[in-house]
């Protein structure tokens, strides 16, 4: 089942994408909404797959409402101005329904909406592959190869992913992490762990991911990490 939110300022418009949402076998509405800010309290308490967002709304508009979510579940836009297409599409939409639309054109959407989350078959990681974080109101799923690097942040970690611009932020401990990371993740620093497969380059006392990254290594972490790349140098 899909588990999904129809969010919606119009009543009548609305309460039709909730009919609509109901014959639909494999859709589960979680709640029904009349703003964004109503729905934002609804995904603080509940697991989402998906939502099915009004554009036009007093206070905060859909399109806002989506961009101001870490990890936003799956999108369908509905709106009656066409002209908020394209740039509902910037922002990852799986569907924009132009209002006034019928059950087929809703059908169309909803399973463009199961096609993205139907497993993939080159998507099949063993348990063992995979860790399920808790961020906001999801628990997402990632692929532990996906991981680049984990930074400590007071009680809370983020984690940096090669696929994804920004970080997973969740609540969870450094030592919690590493027990559940294979091998080829170290520990650097009281603040981060890498992906030792993802170092560019060592430079003085930091290890460089990226031109843009800079990690340093702490006193306490050192002599292990020294001994890794003691292990792999290739030089006199």
């Amino acid at each position: 089942m899909i588990r999904c939110i129809a969010i919606d300022d119009e009543p009548l418009a609305l309460q039709q994408l909730v009919a609509y949402i109901h014959k639909v076998t494999f859709l589960e509405l979680v709640a029904q909404c009349q703003s964004a800010i109503e729905a934002r309290q609804v995904l603080e308490k509940e697991t989402v797959d998906a939502i099915f967002c009004d554009i036009n709304m007093p206070d905060l508009n859909g399109m806002d409402f989506v961009k101001s979510l870490a990890v936003p579940p799956l999108v369908v836009f509905t709106t009656a101005y066409a002209e908020y297409a394209v740039e509902g599409f910037k922002v990852n939409a799986v569907d924009y329904l132009l209002k006034p639309f019928g059950l087929q054109e809703f059908l169309r959407a909803a399973n463009r909406l199961k096609e993205r989350l139907k497993p993939s078959v080159v998507d099949s990681e063993s348990a063992s592959d995979v860790l399920f974080l808790k961020t906001e109101y999801r628990i997402v799923k990632v692929a532990i190869s996906d991981i680049r690097y984990v930074e400590a942040m007071s009680e809370y970690l983020k984690v940096y992913l090669r696929t994804s611009t920004k970080p997973i932020i969740t609540l969870l401990s450094m030592k919690k992490m590493e027990e559940h990371l294979p091998s080829n993740f170290m520990r650097i620093h009281r603040s981060y762990i890498i992906n030792l497969s993802e170092i560019k380059e060592v430079n003085k006392c930091r290890v460089v991911m990226d031109e843009n990254t800079y990690l340093p290594i702490g006193d306490m972490y050192k002599e292990a990490f020294m001994r890794f790349l003691d292990d792999r140098f290739l030089g006199k």
